[in-house]
């Protein structure tokens, strides 16, 4: 088949765009990359394309809260639009902000396909903007298309909003992806291996399907092994733990 065609949606304050465009690209993916005005004066078709992605950064400057801006204005002029380019069977990925804005548009955690939002990224307890690395267990039980095979990972966070917190009895019915853990692997390690205090852990999540997926931390920066903080110490390997991420994406819509 063609080129497993991507689209990067922007706004004022994205600022991840460029490594998430060339993630993709090394995994063998067509990227383009638009403003969400681009969409609106429909210069740009969201049906021409296989892989939305809203990548990290400051959207609007985060005012009001992280990405609420950019929500807001997805979803009243482009829900519908993303409401077929899912039921169409496409991927839907968000990075930090772009998981801000994935649960705050009601798009994830999409419970029963509902699209209100029981759930919502809020301060990290230490009041702090928390950027390190972090060790993520992935749930290998969940649907989701970006994870498959992959157990754990070994990526950057870079926010000041990333705690994950949800309405009363909702937290047992997210599709949780992957989970803040320390280096053996323990999901129930405390600050600062969770960066942000988040509910049960919790670093990333997808829809029922497994195609929509958003996460805080960064794969898109660990996608050579010389990112790595310790590339000079340790054994070099082919790539960083980020980029199977995006290989999976594009194969699942390459069918291989």
């Amino acid at each position: 088949m063609a080129k497993v065609k991507v689209l990067m949606l922007r706004a004022p304050g994205t600022n991840c765009d460029l490594e998430t465009q060339v993630a993709y690209e090394m995994a063998g993916a067509e990227v383009d990359s638009a403003l969400a005005t681009e969409l609106f004066r429909g210069e740009k078709l969201l049906a021409d394309y296989q892989i939305l992605v809203i990548p990290g950064g400051f959207t609007y400057g985060d005012d009001i809260s992280a990405g609420k801006i950019f929500a807001n204005e997805i979803k009243l002029r482009l829900g519908e639009d993303i409401k077929r380019f899912v039921d169409a069977g496409k991927l839907v990925m968000g990075v930090c902000n772009g998981f801000q804005v994935l649960v705050k548009t009601g798009i994830l955690p999409g419970i029963n396909g509902k699209t209100a939002q029981p759930v919502t990224l809020t301060t990290n307890d230490s009041g702090n903007f928390e950027c390190r690395w972090v060790y993520l267990k992935v749930n290998e039980k969940s649907p989701c298309v970006f994870t498959r095979g992959i157990r754990s990972l070994y990526i950057p966070v870079n926010h000041g909003e990333g705690k994950l917190v949800a309405e009363p009895g909702v937290a047992e019915q997210l599709n949780v992806v992957v989970q803040y853990a320390d280096e053996n692997g323990d999901t129930e390690a405390g600050y600062p291996y969770n960066p942000n205090g988040s509910l049960r852990n919790i670093a990333g999540i997808c829809d029922a399907s497994g195609r929509i997926f958003a996460l805080m931390p960064h794969p898109e920066r660990f996608i050579r092994w010389t990112q790595h903080p310790r590339w000079t110490r340790e054994a070099p390997r082919e790539t960083g733990d980020g980029l199977q991420v995006f290989i999976n994406a594009v194969a699942w819509v390459k069918g291989t």
